[in-house]
């Protein structure tokens, strides 16, 4: 599947029905009604996936939601989630990401106030 640009994602999330959608299946519907369903954005995430150059594709944010999903059923509150080439940190009671961090970036660098790490 292709790449979903990062950019696309504040516009969904933006424009979310105010009741569920039933996905359609095969197409990029069913990735982003899953998204807007079970995983937010936060604005400052936004900003530094797109700053930072970090492109998800489906299956990648699917394992993220799966992530947050386990570190819930373990009462984790604020994790860290690494996937690929990027990490995450997510509320996992709000299912919102907080901030993004890529490769590059992760060296030398300290991640205060999570309670839980999640590598998917």
């Amino acid at each position: 599947m292709d790449k979903i640009q990062n950019s696309r994602i504040s516009d969904l999330l933006n424009n979310q029905p105010t009741t569920p959608v039933a996905p359609k299946t095969g197409d990029i519907g069913d990735f982003n009604a899953i998204l807007q369903d079970r995983l937010k954005v936060s604005s400052h995430a936004q900003t530094r996936l797109q700053s930072r150059n970090i492109e998800l594709d489906a299956a990648a944010w699917n394992r993220v939601m799966s992530g947050v999903e386990k570190a819930a059923a373990k009462g984790a509150k604020e994790s860290l989630v690494l996937v690929d080439d990027a990490a995450l940190v997510v509320s996992v009671k709000n299912r919102t990401v907080i901030t993004a961090v890529d490769k590059a970036s992760l060296k030398d660098n300290v991640f205060t106030n999570i309670d839980s790490a999640v590598v998917v």
